[in-house]
């Protein structure tokens, strides 16, 4: 876990993070997971169109891609208008073979300090509403549930309840 390197992606990492997503979306199914990620859902595109609009960032460990996610400055499909005090976490994944016990948890933990060099003291995200064990996860990661969002749109797929979820990080704008 020492040599865990994060950086943000670029173009040419775009391949990887399909194949990153579409493993991570195997491992959830293969694991009785359903109704959350499928294989094939997210291609190229998507990931570009998150980069042009906001952040992906890579982890490495071992010259190895372990984990990403990307990180958005607003979200009005989940979240409506809303002022700009806070970093949305999306995507969190982590390839299930390669990467140390802990390291979604550090990949959080680097999403939210991201969020905090930025100025914002809030970070966000949603959750599969039926999914108690990620629920469960993020709550113990020091997230909140602050609502539910009934019916939100989903990329190639039908649309989904989440729970929406919330961290304070108790910086104050302007103290970092």
């Amino acid at each position: 876990m020492n040599d865990l390197r994060v950086r943000p992606a670029g173009e040419a990492d775009v391949a990887s993070l399909v194949r990153l997503r579409d493993e991570a979306a195997r491992w959830l199914l293969a694991h009785g997971v359903t109704g959350q990620w499928r294989p094939g859902e997210l291609d190229d595109s998507h990931f570009r169109a998150v980069m042009a609009d906001g952040e992906i960032w890579l982890a490495e460990a071992g010259g190895r891609l372990v984990g990403a996610w990307e990180l958005w400055w607003d979200d009005e499909a989940a979240w409506g208008p809303q002022p700009p005090v806070a970093g949305y976490v999306h995507r969190l994944m982590v390839d299930r073979g390669a990467a140390a016990p802990g390291t979604g948890r550090l990949l959080l933990t680097a999403a939210e300090r991201r969020v905090a060099e930025a100025g914002r003291t809030r970070v966000r995200l949603d959750c599969l509403a039926g999914n108690e064990r990620l629920n469960a996860y993020y709550r113990h990661a020091g997230y909140r549930p602050v609502g539910r969002m009934d019916g939100k749109p989903q990329p190639g797929g039908a649309a989904r309840s989440y729970t929406l979820m919330e961290k304070d990080l108790g910086v104050a704008p302007g103290r970092l």
